[in-house]
Protein backbone atom coordinates (compact mmCIF):
# COMPACT_ATOMS: atom_id res chain seq x y z
CA UNK A 1 0.00 0.00 0.00
CA UNK A 2 2.58 2.47 0.87
CA UNK A 3 3.89 1.72 -2.36
CA UNK A 4 1.36 2.57 -3.93
CA UNK A 5 1.21 5.56 -2.35
CA UNK A 6 4.41 6.62 -3.29
CA UNK A 7 4.20 5.72 -6.64
CA UNK A 8 0.56 8.57 -6.96
CA UNK A 9 2.89 10.94 -5.21
CA UNK A 10 5.01 10.79 -7.96
CA UNK A 11 2.75 10.81 -10.69
CA UNK A 12 1.06 13.70 -9.68
CA UNK A 13 3.56 15.75 -8.50
CA UNK A 14 6.33 15.06 -11.64
CA UNK A 15 3.89 14.26 -13.65
CA UNK A 16 0.90 15.80 -13.93
CA UNK A 17 0.50 16.22 -17.43
CA UNK A 18 0.98 13.00 -18.45
CA UNK A 19 -2.06 11.93 -16.65
CA UNK A 20 -3.95 14.93 -17.82
CA UNK A 21 -3.12 13.72 -21.24
CA UNK A 22 -4.52 10.02 -21.02
CA UNK A 23 -7.62 11.50 -19.57
CA UNK A 24 -7.99 13.85 -22.64
CA UNK A 25 -7.70 10.81 -25.15
CA UNK A 26 -9.65 8.85 -23.34
CA UNK A 27 -12.83 11.34 -22.76
CA UNK A 28 -11.91 11.97 -26.95
CA UNK A 29 -12.15 8.47 -27.55
CA UNK A 30 -15.52 8.11 -25.23
CA UNK A 31 -16.97 11.15 -27.28
CA UNK A 32 -16.14 9.94 -30.34
CA UNK A 33 -18.14 6.62 -29.70
CA UNK A 34 -21.32 8.58 -28.31
CA UNK A 35 -21.19 10.53 -31.24
CA UNK A 36 -21.27 7.90 -33.81
CA UNK A 37 -23.64 6.21 -31.77
CA UNK A 38 -26.25 8.70 -31.29
CA UNK A 39 -25.36 10.24 -34.86
CA UNK A 40 -24.50 7.28 -37.53
CA UNK A 41 -25.80 4.22 -36.43
CA UNK A 42 -29.02 2.93 -37.61
CA UNK A 43 -28.97 -1.05 -36.89
CA UNK A 44 -30.79 -1.58 -33.21
CA UNK A 45 -28.19 -4.51 -32.92
CA UNK A 46 -25.09 -2.44 -33.59
CA UNK A 47 -26.87 0.40 -31.52
CA UNK A 48 -27.17 -1.91 -28.17
CA UNK A 49 -23.46 -3.09 -28.56
CA UNK A 50 -22.42 0.67 -28.79
CA UNK A 51 -24.78 1.99 -26.04
CA UNK A 52 -23.09 -1.03 -23.89
CA UNK A 53 -19.59 0.11 -25.03
CA UNK A 54 -20.81 3.73 -23.84
CA UNK A 55 -21.97 2.39 -20.38
CA UNK A 56 -18.80 0.32 -19.71
CA UNK A 57 -16.89 3.96 -20.56
CA UNK A 58 -18.98 5.88 -18.35
CA UNK A 59 -18.34 4.41 -15.28
CA UNK A 60 -14.37 3.74 -16.46
CA UNK A 61 -14.43 7.47 -16.99
CA UNK A 62 -15.91 8.19 -13.14
CA UNK A 63 -13.80 5.63 -11.54
CA UNK A 64 -10.63 7.31 -13.10
CA UNK A 65 -11.25 10.77 -12.40
CA UNK A 66 -12.46 9.29 -8.88
CA UNK A 67 -8.65 8.16 -8.85
CA UNK A 68 -6.98 11.26 -10.27
CA UNK A 69 -8.88 13.91 -8.01
CA UNK A 70 -8.63 12.07 -5.07
CA UNK A 71 -4.76 11.37 -5.39
CA UNK A 72 -4.10 15.09 -6.68
CA UNK A 73 -6.01 16.00 -3.02
CA UNK A 74 -3.80 13.65 -0.91
CA UNK A 75 -0.45 14.66 -2.49
CA UNK A 76 -1.32 18.60 -2.52
CA UNK A 77 -2.53 17.94 0.77
CA UNK A 78 -5.27 20.73 -0.02
CA UNK A 79 -8.26 21.46 -1.98
CA UNK A 80 -7.55 24.44 -4.35
CA UNK A 81 -9.87 25.15 -6.66
CA UNK A 82 -8.80 23.54 -9.44
CA UNK A 83 -10.43 20.00 -7.45
CA UNK A 84 -14.08 22.03 -7.96
CA UNK A 85 -14.77 20.44 -11.26
CA UNK A 86 -13.08 17.26 -10.59
CA UNK A 87 -15.46 16.81 -7.72
CA UNK A 88 -18.01 18.20 -9.78
CA UNK A 89 -17.56 15.49 -11.73
CA UNK A 90 -17.73 12.82 -9.61
CA UNK A 91 -20.86 14.36 -8.39
CA UNK A 92 -22.60 14.48 -11.22
CA UNK A 93 -21.20 10.61 -12.47
CA UNK A 94 -22.40 9.32 -8.66
CA UNK A 95 -26.01 11.07 -8.85
CA UNK A 96 -26.29 9.74 -12.63
CA UNK A 97 -25.16 6.22 -11.20
CA UNK A 98 -27.74 6.39 -8.32
CA UNK A 99 -30.47 7.26 -10.39
CA UNK A 100 -29.76 4.16 -12.91
CA UNK A 101 -28.89 1.89 -10.00
CA UNK A 102 -32.31 2.50 -7.94
CA UNK A 103 -35.70 2.40 -8.29
CA UNK A 104 -36.90 6.10 -7.26
CA UNK A 105 -39.48 6.86 -9.76
CA UNK A 106 -38.52 11.13 -9.40
CA UNK A 107 -35.21 9.98 -10.35
CA UNK A 108 -36.37 8.21 -13.42
CA UNK A 109 -36.04 11.00 -15.91
CA UNK A 110 -32.10 11.79 -14.44
CA UNK A 111 -31.49 7.74 -15.37
CA UNK A 112 -32.20 8.34 -19.15
CA UNK A 113 -28.98 7.35 -21.85
CA UNK A 114 -28.72 10.97 -22.45
CA UNK A 115 -27.63 12.11 -19.11
CA UNK A 116 -24.32 9.57 -19.91
CA UNK A 117 -23.70 11.26 -22.75
CA UNK A 118 -23.76 14.40 -20.89
CA UNK A 119 -21.39 13.28 -18.46
CA UNK A 120 -18.63 11.98 -21.14
CA UNK A 121 -19.25 15.36 -22.91
CA UNK A 122 -18.56 17.33 -19.47
CA UNK A 123 -15.29 15.20 -18.89
CA UNK A 124 -14.21 15.62 -22.86
CA UNK A 125 -14.97 19.65 -22.22
CA UNK A 126 -13.02 20.00 -19.27
CA UNK A 127 -10.19 18.30 -20.73
CA UNK A 128 -9.68 20.10 -24.39
CA UNK A 129 -10.31 23.23 -21.82
CA UNK A 130 -7.07 22.75 -19.89
CA UNK A 131 -5.40 21.73 -23.49
CA UNK A 132 -6.60 25.02 -24.97
CA UNK A 133 -4.72 26.85 -22.34
CA UNK A 134 -1.74 25.77 -24.01
CA UNK A 135 -2.39 27.63 -27.00
CA UNK A 136 0.09 30.17 -25.43
CA UNK A 137 2.85 27.93 -26.35
CA UNK A 138 2.32 28.47 -30.20
CA UNK A 139 3.30 31.85 -31.76
CA UNK A 140 -0.04 32.23 -33.38
CA UNK A 141 -1.06 36.09 -33.58
CA UNK A 142 -4.15 36.11 -31.22
CA UNK A 143 -6.55 37.47 -33.92
CA UNK A 144 -5.32 34.73 -36.52
CA UNK A 145 -6.20 32.08 -33.31
CA UNK A 146 -9.85 33.86 -33.48
CA UNK A 147 -10.51 33.46 -36.79
CA UNK A 148 -8.62 29.82 -37.47
CA UNK A 149 -10.91 28.88 -33.81
CA UNK A 150 -14.26 30.09 -36.12
CA UNK A 151 -12.87 27.76 -38.77
CA UNK A 152 -12.09 24.58 -36.47
CA UNK A 153 -15.53 25.21 -34.90
CA UNK A 154 -17.42 25.38 -38.51
CA UNK A 155 -15.28 22.05 -39.50
CA UNK A 156 -16.58 20.16 -36.46
CA UNK A 157 -20.34 21.43 -36.81
CA UNK A 158 -20.00 20.23 -40.78
CA UNK A 159 -18.53 16.74 -39.70
CA UNK A 160 -21.64 16.70 -37.39
CA UNK A 161 -24.20 17.57 -39.64
CA UNK A 162 -23.60 15.08 -41.91
CA UNK A 163 -24.21 12.33 -39.56
CA UNK A 164 -27.25 10.23 -40.79
CA UNK A 165 -29.02 10.17 -37.84
CA UNK A 166 -28.92 14.42 -37.39
CA UNK A 167 -31.74 14.46 -40.58
CA UNK A 168 -34.95 12.80 -41.02
CA UNK A 169 -34.66 12.05 -44.65
CA UNK A 170 -31.95 12.10 -46.51
CA UNK A 171 -28.40 13.27 -44.73
CA UNK A 172 -27.12 16.23 -45.77
CA UNK A 173 -24.29 16.82 -48.51
CA UNK A 174 -20.62 18.15 -47.16
CA UNK A 175 -21.53 21.67 -49.09
CA UNK A 176 -25.37 21.83 -47.43
CA UNK A 177 -23.72 20.80 -43.69
CA UNK A 178 -21.19 23.56 -44.59
CA UNK A 179 -23.68 26.07 -45.04
CA UNK A 180 -26.06 25.06 -42.11
CA UNK A 181 -22.94 25.08 -39.86
CA UNK A 182 -20.95 27.93 -40.88
CA UNK A 183 -24.98 29.83 -40.30
CA UNK A 184 -25.09 28.48 -37.03
CA UNK A 185 -21.64 29.18 -36.22
CA UNK A 186 -22.10 32.80 -37.31
CA UNK A 187 -25.25 33.30 -35.59
CA UNK A 188 -26.74 34.08 -39.16
CA UNK A 189 -29.84 31.85 -39.61
CA UNK A 190 -29.87 31.54 -43.29
CA UNK A 191 -30.80 28.04 -44.18
CA UNK A 192 -30.41 25.22 -47.20
CA UNK A 193 -33.48 22.55 -45.73
CA UNK A 194 -36.00 23.17 -42.98
CA UNK A 195 -34.57 22.14 -39.21
CA UNK A 196 -38.31 22.17 -38.42
CA UNK A 197 -39.04 18.85 -40.11
CA UNK A 198 -35.84 17.75 -41.43
CA UNK A 199 -33.52 18.00 -38.60
CA UNK A 200 -34.10 15.26 -35.87
CA UNK A 201 -33.80 15.84 -32.14
CA UNK A 202 -29.59 14.93 -32.31
CA UNK A 203 -29.64 17.49 -35.94
CA UNK A 204 -31.51 20.86 -33.98
CA UNK A 205 -29.36 19.74 -30.58
CA UNK A 206 -26.08 20.22 -33.06
CA UNK A 207 -27.64 23.64 -34.21
CA UNK A 208 -28.57 24.55 -30.64
CA UNK A 209 -24.70 24.25 -29.51
CA UNK A 210 -23.39 25.98 -32.55
CA UNK A 211 -25.16 28.90 -32.21
CA UNK A 212 -24.34 29.26 -28.32
CA UNK A 213 -20.59 28.76 -28.86
CA UNK A 214 -20.13 30.80 -31.85
CA UNK A 215 -22.04 33.31 -30.73
CA UNK A 216 -19.51 33.83 -27.71
CA UNK A 217 -16.82 33.01 -29.42
CA UNK A 218 -14.84 29.39 -29.05
CA UNK A 219 -12.24 31.11 -27.55
CA UNK A 220 -14.05 32.74 -24.83
CA UNK A 221 -15.86 29.16 -24.23
CA UNK A 222 -12.73 27.55 -24.12
CA UNK A 223 -11.28 30.14 -22.02
CA UNK A 224 -13.68 29.93 -19.54
CA UNK A 225 -13.78 26.54 -19.40
CA UNK A 226 -10.47 26.01 -18.80
CA UNK A 227 -9.70 29.04 -16.18
CA UNK A 228 -12.39 26.72 -14.41
CA UNK A 229 -10.85 23.76 -14.90
CA UNK A 230 -7.26 23.82 -14.65
CA UNK A 231 -7.89 26.59 -11.74
CA UNK A 232 -6.12 29.70 -13.45
CA UNK A 233 -4.38 31.16 -16.06
CA UNK A 234 -0.99 32.02 -16.80
CA UNK A 235 0.43 35.37 -18.14
CA UNK A 236 0.52 35.23 -21.63
CA UNK A 237 -2.74 33.46 -21.30
CA UNK A 238 -4.11 36.93 -19.85
CA UNK A 239 -2.69 38.56 -22.67
CA UNK A 240 -3.95 36.44 -25.28
CA UNK A 241 -7.29 36.40 -24.10
CA UNK A 242 -6.78 39.90 -23.57
CA UNK A 243 -6.50 41.16 -27.09
CA UNK A 244 -8.98 38.35 -28.18
CA UNK A 245 -11.96 40.22 -25.70
CA UNK A 246 -10.45 44.05 -26.41
CA UNK A 247 -9.61 44.06 -22.54
CA UNK A 248 -6.84 46.36 -22.18
CA UNK A 249 -6.54 45.69 -18.04
CA UNK A 250 -4.66 42.59 -17.93
CA UNK A 251 -6.10 42.59 -13.68
CA UNK A 252 -9.61 42.30 -15.45
CA UNK A 253 -9.50 39.91 -18.12
CA UNK A 254 -10.79 36.76 -15.86
CA UNK A 255 -13.36 38.90 -14.76
CA UNK A 256 -14.55 40.25 -18.11
CA UNK A 257 -14.41 36.57 -19.67
CA UNK A 258 -17.16 35.50 -16.27
CA UNK A 259 -19.10 38.40 -16.99
CA UNK A 260 -19.56 37.50 -20.99
CA UNK A 261 -20.36 33.93 -19.35
CA UNK A 262 -22.52 34.74 -16.66
CA UNK A 263 -24.70 37.54 -18.39
CA UNK A 264 -25.12 35.42 -21.51
CA UNK A 265 -26.12 32.54 -19.31
CA UNK A 266 -28.24 34.31 -17.10
CA UNK A 267 -30.39 36.08 -19.61
CA UNK A 268 -30.73 32.80 -21.63
CA UNK A 269 -32.24 31.17 -18.53
CA UNK A 270 -34.58 34.20 -17.76
CA UNK A 271 -35.85 34.67 -21.15
CA UNK A 272 -36.60 30.78 -21.71
CA UNK A 273 -38.76 30.89 -18.37
CA UNK A 274 -40.63 33.63 -19.99
CA UNK A 275 -41.30 32.21 -23.29
CA UNK A 276 -42.65 28.72 -21.99
CA UNK A 277 -44.78 30.48 -19.60
CA UNK A 278 -46.11 32.44 -23.13
CA UNK A 279 -46.88 29.23 -25.17
CA UNK A 280 -49.62 27.66 -25.40
CA UNK A 281 -49.27 23.81 -23.81
CA UNK A 282 -51.52 22.42 -26.75
CA UNK A 283 -48.95 23.20 -29.24
CA UNK A 284 -46.70 20.95 -27.68
CA UNK A 285 -47.21 16.90 -27.00
CA UNK A 286 -45.19 16.81 -23.60
CA UNK A 287 -43.15 19.16 -21.10
CA UNK A 288 -39.73 18.46 -22.58
CA UNK A 289 -40.70 19.48 -26.28
CA UNK A 290 -42.68 22.78 -24.42
CA UNK A 291 -38.74 23.12 -22.65
CA UNK A 292 -36.57 22.28 -25.31
CA UNK A 293 -38.46 24.54 -27.55
CA UNK A 294 -38.65 27.62 -24.72
CA UNK A 295 -34.29 26.75 -24.79
CA UNK A 296 -34.14 26.61 -27.97
CA UNK A 297 -35.68 30.11 -29.00
CA UNK A 298 -33.90 32.00 -26.16
CA UNK A 299 -30.60 31.13 -26.98
CA UNK A 300 -31.38 31.96 -30.66
CA UNK A 301 -32.70 34.88 -30.05
CA UNK A 302 -30.46 36.47 -27.56
CA UNK A 303 -27.68 35.26 -29.94
CA UNK A 304 -29.64 37.45 -32.85
CA UNK A 305 -28.82 34.01 -34.48
CA UNK A 306 -32.73 33.39 -36.13
CA UNK A 307 -33.10 30.15 -36.22
CA UNK A 308 -36.30 28.65 -34.94
CA UNK A 309 -37.52 25.19 -34.78
CA UNK A 310 -41.27 26.20 -36.22
CA UNK A 311 -42.08 25.62 -39.88
CA UNK A 312 -42.73 29.10 -41.56
CA UNK A 313 -40.86 30.24 -38.75
CA UNK A 314 -42.00 33.04 -36.24
CA UNK A 315 -45.26 33.34 -39.28
CA UNK A 316 -46.27 29.64 -37.95
CA UNK A 317 -50.08 29.51 -37.51
CA UNK A 318 -49.87 28.83 -33.93
CA UNK A 319 -47.54 31.53 -32.87
CA UNK A 320 -48.37 34.72 -35.78
CA UNK A 321 -50.93 36.14 -33.36
CA UNK A 322 -49.12 35.02 -30.21
CA UNK A 323 -48.08 38.56 -29.17
CA UNK A 324 -47.10 37.67 -25.45
CA UNK A 325 -44.37 35.16 -27.38
CA UNK A 326 -43.48 37.80 -29.79
CA UNK A 327 -42.66 40.50 -26.88
CA UNK A 328 -40.59 38.14 -25.06
CA UNK A 329 -38.71 36.82 -28.03
CA UNK A 330 -38.34 40.98 -29.42
CA UNK A 331 -36.73 41.85 -25.74
CA UNK A 332 -34.52 39.01 -25.42
CA UNK A 333 -33.18 40.20 -29.14
CA UNK A 334 -32.75 43.74 -28.21
CA UNK A 335 -30.87 43.01 -25.08
CA UNK A 336 -28.84 40.45 -26.95
CA UNK A 337 -28.36 43.48 -29.28
CA UNK A 338 -27.21 45.73 -26.91
CA UNK A 339 -23.73 44.05 -25.94
CA UNK A 340 -22.54 42.51 -22.79
CA UNK A 341 -20.82 45.59 -21.44
CA UNK A 342 -24.37 47.53 -21.54
CA UNK A 343 -26.16 44.75 -20.29
CA UNK A 344 -23.59 43.96 -17.33
CA UNK A 345 -23.97 47.49 -16.39
CA UNK A 346 -27.74 47.55 -16.57
CA UNK A 347 -27.00 44.17 -14.24
CA UNK A 348 -24.67 46.34 -11.48
CA UNK A 349 -27.14 49.30 -11.60
CA UNK A 350 -30.11 47.67 -10.69
CA UNK A 351 -27.79 45.10 -8.47
CA UNK A 352 -26.68 48.41 -6.41
CA UNK A 353 -30.09 49.67 -6.56
CA UNK A 354 -31.82 46.65 -4.51
CA UNK A 355 -28.59 46.57 -2.22
CA UNK A 356 -29.18 50.04 -0.93
CA UNK A 357 -33.10 49.82 -0.71
CA UNK A 358 -32.28 46.48 1.38
CA UNK A 359 -29.97 48.49 3.61
CA UNK A 360 -32.40 50.91 3.57
CA UNK A 361 -35.33 48.87 4.71
CA UNK A 362 -32.77 46.66 7.57
CA UNK A 363 -30.04 48.73 8.79
CA UNK A 364 -31.88 52.18 7.91
CA UNK A 365 -28.73 53.03 6.17
CA UNK A 366 -29.20 56.50 3.63
CA UNK A 367 -28.91 55.55 -0.22
CA UNK A 368 -25.14 55.77 -1.68
CA UNK A 369 -25.55 57.53 -5.10
CA UNK A 370 -22.53 56.62 -7.82
CA UNK A 371 -21.46 59.83 -9.85
CA UNK A 372 -21.91 57.63 -13.44
CA UNK A 373 -24.13 54.84 -13.04
CA UNK A 374 -23.39 53.85 -16.71
CA UNK A 375 -20.22 54.18 -18.44
CA UNK A 376 -19.89 56.54 -21.69
CA UNK A 377 -20.07 53.56 -23.89
CA UNK A 378 -23.51 52.37 -22.00
CA UNK A 379 -24.82 56.16 -22.58
CA UNK A 380 -23.94 55.66 -25.86
CA UNK A 381 -25.22 52.75 -27.01
CA UNK A 382 -28.36 53.24 -25.45
CA UNK A 383 -29.05 56.71 -26.97
CA UNK A 384 -28.14 55.28 -30.13
CA UNK A 385 -30.47 52.06 -29.79
CA UNK A 386 -33.61 54.20 -28.83
CA UNK A 387 -33.04 56.63 -31.50
CA UNK A 388 -33.12 53.38 -34.24
CA UNK A 389 -36.14 51.23 -32.06
CA UNK A 390 -38.29 54.36 -31.57
CA UNK A 391 -37.69 55.13 -35.91
CA UNK A 392 -37.55 52.08 -37.58
CA UNK A 393 -40.87 50.65 -35.70
CA UNK A 394 -42.50 54.12 -36.28
CA UNK A 395 -41.20 53.46 -40.21
CA UNK A 396 -42.50 50.14 -40.71
CA UNK A 397 -45.98 50.78 -39.21
CA UNK A 398 -46.15 53.52 -41.81
CA UNK A 399 -44.67 51.62 -44.80
CA UNK A 400 -46.60 48.60 -43.91
CA UNK A 401 -50.23 49.49 -42.53
CA UNK A 402 -51.76 48.59 -45.90
CA UNK A 403 -50.16 45.66 -46.53
CA UNK A 404 -48.02 43.08 -44.43
CA UNK A 405 -50.01 44.39 -41.46
CA UNK A 406 -53.59 44.10 -42.83
CA UNK A 407 -53.47 40.19 -41.31
CA UNK A 408 -53.31 41.84 -38.11
CA UNK A 409 -57.01 42.63 -36.96
CA UNK A 410 -55.83 45.01 -33.76
CA UNK A 411 -54.28 48.25 -33.84
CA UNK A 412 -51.76 46.85 -30.62
CA UNK A 413 -51.26 44.04 -32.95
CA UNK A 414 -49.97 45.65 -35.46
CA UNK A 415 -47.75 47.87 -32.97
CA UNK A 416 -46.36 44.42 -31.68
CA UNK A 417 -45.75 43.24 -35.40
CA UNK A 418 -43.95 46.03 -36.49
CA UNK A 419 -41.64 46.46 -32.87
CA UNK A 420 -40.76 42.85 -34.04
CA UNK A 421 -39.85 43.34 -37.43
CA UNK A 422 -38.16 46.47 -37.32
CA UNK A 423 -36.13 45.00 -34.65
CA UNK A 424 -35.34 41.72 -35.73
CA UNK A 425 -34.10 42.75 -39.29
CA UNK A 426 -31.37 44.92 -37.35
CA UNK A 427 -29.61 41.60 -36.75
CA UNK A 428 -31.72 38.70 -35.09
CA UNK A 429 -33.51 37.66 -38.84
CA UNK A 430 -36.70 36.63 -37.01
CA UNK A 431 -39.69 37.50 -39.23
CA UNK A 432 -43.54 37.49 -38.48
CA UNK A 433 -44.59 38.08 -41.28
CA UNK A 434 -43.73 36.78 -45.24
CA UNK A 435 -41.42 38.25 -46.62
CA UNK A 436 -42.87 38.14 -50.27
CA UNK A 437 -45.44 40.60 -48.96
CA UNK A 438 -43.40 43.40 -47.83
CA UNK A 439 -43.43 46.64 -49.68
CA UNK A 440 -40.35 47.71 -51.91
CA UNK A 441 -39.83 50.33 -49.80
CA UNK A 442 -39.82 48.44 -46.39
CA UNK A 443 -37.43 46.03 -48.04
CA UNK A 444 -34.91 48.89 -48.58
CA UNK A 445 -35.65 50.34 -45.24
CA UNK A 446 -34.87 46.35 -44.07
CA UNK A 447 -32.13 46.13 -46.07
CA UNK A 448 -30.62 49.40 -44.31
CA UNK A 449 -31.54 48.07 -41.28
CA UNK A 450 -29.50 44.99 -41.52
CA UNK A 451 -26.68 46.66 -42.37
CA UNK A 452 -26.60 49.14 -39.51
CA UNK A 453 -26.64 46.70 -37.28
CA UNK A 454 -26.44 45.87 -33.36
CA UNK A 455 -24.21 47.69 -31.09
CA UNK A 456 -20.58 47.03 -30.46
CA UNK A 457 -19.66 43.86 -28.38
CA UNK A 458 -23.11 42.29 -28.72
CA UNK A 459 -23.56 38.82 -30.85
CA UNK A 460 -25.79 40.60 -33.34
CA UNK A 461 -24.16 41.72 -36.81
CA UNK A 462 -24.31 44.42 -38.92
CA UNK A 463 -21.50 47.72 -39.26
CA UNK A 464 -22.80 48.28 -35.80
CA UNK A 465 -25.42 51.04 -34.97
CA UNK A 466 -22.52 53.40 -33.05
CA UNK A 467 -20.05 53.25 -36.52
CA UNK A 468 -23.26 54.86 -38.52
CA UNK A 469 -24.08 57.35 -35.25
CA UNK A 470 -20.38 58.51 -35.66
CA UNK A 471 -19.72 58.42 -39.13
CA UNK A 472 -23.03 60.97 -38.99
CA UNK A 473 -22.24 62.95 -36.75
CA UNK A 474 -18.66 63.44 -37.54
CA UNK A 475 -20.38 65.08 -40.94
CA UNK A 476 -22.43 67.10 -39.57
CA UNK A 477 -19.37 68.45 -37.50
CA UNK A 478 -17.13 68.81 -40.15
CA UNK A 479 -20.62 70.94 -41.80
CA UNK A 480 -20.08 72.99 -38.65
CA UNK A 481 -16.01 73.35 -39.16
CA UNK A 482 -15.56 72.05 -35.60
CA UNK A 483 -12.60 70.30 -35.38
CA UNK A 484 -13.58 67.48 -33.11
CA UNK A 485 -16.30 65.45 -31.95
CA UNK A 486 -18.08 66.04 -28.60
CA UNK A 487 -20.88 63.36 -27.67
CA UNK A 488 -21.78 64.09 -23.50
CA UNK A 489 -18.68 66.14 -22.66
CA UNK A 490 -16.75 63.53 -23.95
CA UNK A 491 -14.03 63.76 -26.93
CA UNK A 492 -14.52 61.09 -29.37
CA UNK A 493 -10.89 59.44 -30.25
CA UNK A 494 -9.71 60.40 -33.72
CA UNK A 495 -8.92 56.46 -33.91
CA UNK A 496 -12.42 55.98 -33.59
CA UNK A 497 -13.62 58.28 -36.20
CA UNK A 498 -11.30 56.53 -38.80
CA UNK A 499 -12.13 53.00 -37.52
CA UNK A 500 -15.93 54.25 -38.32
CA UNK A 501 -15.52 55.10 -41.73
CA UNK A 502 -12.99 51.83 -42.47
CA UNK A 503 -15.75 49.52 -41.37
CA UNK A 504 -18.43 51.36 -43.41
CA UNK A 505 -16.24 51.48 -46.47
CA UNK A 506 -15.25 47.78 -46.66
CA UNK A 507 -19.07 46.53 -45.76
CA UNK A 508 -20.30 48.10 -48.80
CA UNK A 509 -16.98 46.98 -51.09
CA UNK A 510 -17.66 43.45 -49.47
CA UNK A 511 -21.33 43.48 -49.92
CA UNK A 512 -20.93 44.67 -53.26
CA UNK A 513 -18.52 42.02 -54.31
CA UNK A 514 -20.61 39.21 -52.77
CA UNK A 515 -23.73 40.92 -55.40
CA UNK A 516 -21.28 40.42 -58.43
CA UNK A 517 -20.18 37.25 -57.74
CA UNK A 518 -24.22 35.96 -57.52
CA UNK A 519 -25.44 37.60 -60.18
CA UNK A 520 -22.13 35.38 -62.20
CA UNK A 521 -23.45 32.49 -60.30
CA UNK A 522 -27.12 32.53 -60.16
CA UNK A 523 -28.06 34.82 -63.27
CA UNK A 524 -31.60 33.08 -63.36
CA UNK A 525 -32.82 34.87 -59.76
CA UNK A 526 -33.91 38.39 -59.48
CA UNK A 527 -31.06 41.08 -58.25
CA UNK A 528 -33.21 41.91 -55.93
CA UNK A 529 -33.44 38.77 -53.83
CA UNK A 530 -29.12 37.97 -54.51
CA UNK A 531 -28.78 41.95 -53.43
CA UNK A 532 -30.77 41.68 -49.94
CA UNK A 533 -28.96 38.18 -49.84
CA UNK A 534 -25.75 39.33 -50.05
CA UNK A 535 -26.77 42.31 -47.26
CA UNK A 536 -28.40 39.23 -45.02
CA UNK A 537 -24.90 37.37 -45.30
CA UNK A 538 -22.53 39.95 -44.44
CA UNK A 539 -25.11 41.58 -41.62
CA UNK A 540 -25.79 37.25 -40.29
CA UNK A 541 -29.01 39.18 -40.21
CA UNK A 542 -30.75 35.95 -41.85
CA UNK A 543 -33.83 36.96 -43.21
CA UNK A 544 -33.97 36.22 -46.85
CA UNK A 545 -36.85 36.40 -49.92
CA UNK A 546 -36.63 32.53 -50.37
CA UNK A 547 -33.66 31.97 -52.91
CA UNK A 548 -31.11 30.21 -50.16
CA UNK A 549 -32.33 26.73 -51.09
CA UNK A 550 -32.28 27.19 -54.63
CA UNK A 551 -28.63 28.64 -54.87
CA UNK A 552 -25.87 27.11 -57.09
CA UNK A 553 -23.37 25.49 -55.30
CA UNK A 554 -20.79 28.61 -56.54
CA UNK A 555 -23.65 31.05 -55.11
CA UNK A 556 -23.71 28.81 -51.31
CA UNK A 557 -19.90 28.70 -51.37
CA UNK A 558 -20.33 32.99 -51.83
CA UNK A 559 -23.31 32.53 -49.20
CA UNK A 560 -20.62 30.98 -47.04
CA UNK A 561 -17.63 33.13 -47.39
CA UNK A 562 -19.97 36.12 -46.98
CA UNK A 563 -21.26 34.91 -44.04
CA UNK A 564 -17.95 34.10 -42.28
CA UNK A 565 -15.91 37.51 -43.48
CA UNK A 566 -19.22 39.20 -41.40
CA UNK A 567 -18.99 37.45 -38.79
CA UNK A 568 -15.43 37.84 -37.86
CA UNK A 569 -15.18 41.60 -39.76
CA UNK A 570 -13.62 42.08 -42.44
CA UNK A 571 -11.23 44.88 -40.40
CA UNK A 572 -10.11 41.78 -38.04
CA UNK A 573 -9.16 39.84 -41.12
CA UNK A 574 -7.20 42.39 -42.51
CA UNK A 575 -5.74 43.42 -39.08
CA UNK A 576 -4.58 39.56 -38.42
CA UNK A 577 -2.98 39.13 -42.07
CA UNK A 578 -1.81 42.27 -42.84
CA UNK A 579 -0.82 44.43 -39.69
CA UNK A 580 2.66 45.94 -39.46
CA UNK A 581 4.40 45.77 -36.27
CA UNK A 582 7.11 47.82 -36.38
CA UNK A 583 6.67 50.87 -34.48
CA UNK A 584 7.98 53.90 -36.16
CA UNK A 585 10.07 56.79 -34.02
CA UNK A 586 9.66 58.89 -37.12
CA UNK A 587 6.95 61.77 -38.13
CA UNK A 588 6.40 63.05 -41.85
CA UNK A 589 5.19 66.31 -42.30
CA UNK A 590 1.88 67.24 -42.80
CA UNK A 591 -0.33 67.90 -46.00
CA UNK A 592 -3.42 68.73 -46.77
CA UNK A 593 -5.21 67.18 -50.30
CA UNK A 594 -8.17 68.64 -52.43
CA UNK A 595 -11.54 66.62 -51.79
Amino acid sequence: MAAILSFLKYVFRYRSKVVDQVMLYISLLCTFTVIIHVGYITDAAVGHKTQFAILCMFYGLFILEIVRTTSSIYVQRRINFSHYSGLGIIFYFFFISIARVGDLPFMAFIGHNEWLYVGIGLVCLSELSKGSLFFDNFYFNPTILFVISFIGLILVGTILLMLPRTTLMEPLGFLDALFMATSAVCITGLTVTDISTNFSLFGQSVVLLLIQVGGLGIMTFTGFFGYFFSGGFSFKNQLMFGEILGENKLNSVISTLLKIIFITLLFELVGAVFIYFSLEQQLFKNMGDRIFFSVFHAISSFCNSGFSILHDGIRNEGYRYNYSFQLVLSLIFVLGGLGFGTVYNFYTFFRAKISQLTNLLRHKQPFVHKAQPFSFNTKFILLCNAIMIVLATASYFLLEHKHSLNDDSHLSGQWITSFFMANSSRSAGFNSVDMGAVAMPTLIMISTLMWIGASPGSTGGGVKVTTVAVALMNIFSLARGKDSLEVFRRKIATESINKAFAIILLSILTIAIAFVLLNFSDPDKAMKSLLFEAVSAYTTCGLSLGVTPSLSAAGKCVIILTMFVGRVGMLTLLVAFIKNTRSKTYIYPTEKLLF
